[in-house]
């Protein structure tokens, strides 16, 4: 058992605190960077788990979120005591009202949902009355009338398709090019 307790290597501190001393002890004005902080921590710590790297990678990650550290400008750096807490992303949530009196949770719980119901006992209301634009005109767009069949000057229309001039309307249609067969015949 003395053998096993001269190879124990001594108890190496948590890696926040690792990193924390790490950082006092660069003392660098716009703060250090991982691998700065890494080398620091080989230096000062002897054996090392063998995945230092992944741990301080993760530890300083989770240190930046909580908000012990701050990262600016690709650099690891205590947080200012001074400076507001952190804000986190997207809308604060609403505060809560504690002190809600009993006779208001009384008088909330009693309403019921929905719109309240008619009074049977109320009187009728009156009819509404229309009110004339004063124009004399109906509202809205007028309505189609029908189209006259035969046109102004003697045209004859014949299902609306040429006007008074005596001009088609619309587009010409297309001209059918009749193709005639070429026979040839060898002798």
């Amino acid at each position: 058992m003395a053998t096993e307790e001269v190879n124990k290597p001594p108890s190496l501190p948590s890696y926040p605190e690792m990193i924390l001393k790490a950082v006092e002890g660069l003392n660098d004005q716009n703060g250090s960077n991982k691998s700065s902080i890494s080398k620091y921590i080989e230096s000062n710590y002897g054996d090392l788990p063998a995945g230092h790297s992944a741990l301080i990678s993760h530890h300083l990650n989770k240190m930046k979120q909580s908000g012990e550290l701050v990262f600016w400008k690709n650099n690891y750096m205590k947080r200012d005591p001074n400076a507001p807490p952190r804000r986190g992303r997207g809308r604060p949530p609403k505060p809560k009202d504690h002190h809600i009196s009993p006779e208001a949770t009384v008088l909330s719980a009693a309403r019921p949902r929905g719109r309240p119901p008619k009074d049977p006992n109320a009187p009728p209301k009156p009819p509404k009355v229309k009110v004339s634009s004063g124009t004399g005109k109906p509202r809205g767009r007028p309505r189609k009338m029908a189209r006259p069949t035969g046109g102004l000057d003697g045209a004859t229309a014949t299902a609306g398709t040429t006007t008074p001039s005596g001009k088609p309307r619309g587009r010409p249609p297309k001209e059918n090019a009749s193709f005639t067969e070429v026979i040839s015949v060898q002798q």
